[in-house]
């Protein structure tokens, strides 16, 4: 039977791999504000070895929780492509002895239902790949032909965020992900922004999961942290 998400549930706010931590700490105060803990592992430098680089990601999250859980559930809430790593990341965390009580996907990629999982949409390398310098991708915000601009509250934030993304070699889109089996036995959520991830949420609905929607762009919870906050406790509250 699955865990029923305590108000002392651990919010473990997991950034893509693609940008950083700053990302989350607006609903990282916000979850604090509303008398839930939140932590925020940073996934800066995971790409520094050699491929493939899911275990890095799923270890670094798992031991920036190990010291903190003290036998309280967690909740792994994943944004955008960290959504690809939801299932390794939770098998992770349980090795540690911490029960998962579940995991949200926040405007982000969903894991296939059997691995393993390409972690690059079908035709974005592609469109990637003449923008590539010595084996490296540009920051994700210069990815685009339009200003990212409106996805930020200001210019400010917008220099924050910009200053910690990484470039991530082109070996990261080579890796495929597994997806063990029975990972998602805690339930699961979707939280969507977008119009780009309707049909992401549309394949929660159909798997079962709890799906939720809070409009916005793709980095709304820097824009308006409290109402996706909010929303996490209320997906998660009866878990």
């Amino acid at each position: 039977m699955p865990e029923t998400v305590r108000m002392d549930a651990l919010f473990v706010l997991v950034h893509s791999p693609l940008v950083g931590p700053s990302t989350w700490t607006p609903v990282a105060a916000a979850l604090r504000a509303l008398h839930r803990t939140a932590v925020v592992p940073s996934l800066l430098g995971v790409t520094d070895g050699p491929p493939p680089f899911w275990p890095s990601i799923a270890d670094r999250v798992a031991g920036a929780v190990t010291d903190l859980s003290e036998g309280r559930p967690l909740v792994v809430v994943a944004h955008s492509n960290a959504g690809y790593f939801v299932p390794v990341i939770a098998e992770a965390v349980r090795r540690t002895s911490s029960v998962v009580a579940g995991c949200v996907i926040v405007d982000g990629a969903m894991p296939a239902r059997t691995g393993p999982t390409p972690v690059v949409a079908p035709g974005l390398l592609d469109r990637l790949l003449p923008r590539v310098v010595d084996g490296r991708l540009p920051p994700w915000s210069a990815w685009w032909d339009e200003d990212p601009g409106p996805l930020f509250p200001d210019e400010e934030t917008r220099r924050a965020v910009e200053a910690e993304q990484p470039q991530l070699p082109l070996t990261y889109y080579d890796q495929q992900v597994p997806v063990p089996a029975g990972w998602d036995r805690a339930p699961c959520g979707y939280l969507r922004f977008s119009e780009h991830y309707e049909p992401a949420a549309r394949e929660a609905l159909d798997r079962g999961w709890a799906v939720a929607h809070v409009p916005g762009l793709h980095l709304h919870q820097l824009v308006d942290p409290e109402p996706v906050a909010a929303q996490l406790v209320a997906m998660t509250g009866g878990w």
